[in-house]
């Protein structure tokens, strides 16, 4: 969730954490004027060592969202279940590329769920899953594409993809980003992106493929595979993670994901990772539920 667009951080921070405009749904100035609790609610509210306090967006589906229906909102219930911990919400209006900086790190929730294994800025857990980019297209689509080296990536009309990711990088290694460009800023309505954070729909950019307005999208799954298995005429790739730049550099396309906590949490950390494996089926069937694909963790050594 944190990450979404799941790079890299020294070669895509910028698509990893950055915002002040939700491209769908409430905008912050909105939640706030409804929810006036959310600047004070959880600096005034003591730590309870009972729960498990986290940080979790209030309008970022399919990751979290208020009603609890956000898959990652599911996993957190799964872990705090473990924990022998009640779970609490600490709700932002901000996009979750901000929870560590905003939340975390300011001490107003504990966790972070979903965050690549490794971010420096944070201790986290053992993997609980890898996730990857996929290509949506079509069910019936006569285009075979299933890496960037797939000729028909150049018969395809419209690629939607996002700013600053991965698929950002491969669309400018086989020269297709410029054609595209003016398609991807349409899918925020050319929003202004300086100093802001803008994120593109995944609702829409996977219905413009199931329209035929677009031929392909390249995203994460966990982002899109809600509205890839609702609508039905769809169908997922992963991207293979054997992608490259021109001047050598490994371009990633799978990312194990974890939990966050800060780096003085150690104990709590110990707690997550011997959690972990007692809930590793429920968190599987989350994921198949959401449709998300995914490779399991390897067996601990």
């Amino acid at each position: 969730m944190l990450l979404k667009f799941r790079a890299e951080q020294d070669a895509f921070s910028a698509a990893k954490i950055a915002g002040t405009v939700f491209a769908v749904g409430v905008s912050v100035a909105a939640l706030v004027s409804i929810y006036p609790a959310f600047a004070q609610e959880a600096a005034s509210t003591p730590a309870d060592t009972s729960a498990l306090r986290v940080c979790a967006a209030a309008n970022e589906a399919p990751y979290s969202v208020m009603d609890e229906s956000g898959y990652e909102n599911k996993i957190a219930k799964v872990l705090a279940e473990a924990l022998n911990r009640k779970v609490q919400f600490v709700w932002s209006p901000k996009p979750a590329i901000y929870a560590v900086r905003d939340q975390l790190d300011k001490n107003l929730c504990d966790v972070v769920i979903g965050v690549d294994t490794g971010d420096e800025r944070v201790l986290t857990s053992h993997p609980y899953y890898k996730a990857s980019y996929v290509f949506v297209q079509r069910a019936d689509s006569p285009l075979k594409i299933d890496s960037w080296k797939s000729p028909d990536l150049h018969k395809a009309g419209k690629i939607s993809f996002v700013q600053g990711t991965p698929a950002d990088v491969m669309m400018n290694e086989v020269d297709l980003y410029n054609d595209n460009i003016n398609y991807v800023s349409s899918l925020t309505n050319f929003k202004d992106k300086r100093n802001a954070y803008t994120r593109v729909p995944p609702q829409r950019m996977i219905g413009e493929v199931a329209d035929k307005t677009a031929d392909l999208a390249v995203a994460f799954a966990p982002e899109v595979a809600r509205y890839v298995k609702s609508s039905g005429a769809l169908k997922m790739t992963l991207v293979p993670d054997d992608n490259v730049r021109s001047d050598g550099q490994h371009v990633p396309f799978q990312f194990d994901q974890s939990v966050a906590v800060r780096k003085s949490d150690k104990d709590l950390l110990a707690a997550i990772d011997k959690a972990l494996p007692q809930v590793q089926s429920k968190i599987e069937a989350i994921l198949t539920e959401e449709g998300i694909p995914f490779v399991s963790p390897p067996p601990r050594t």
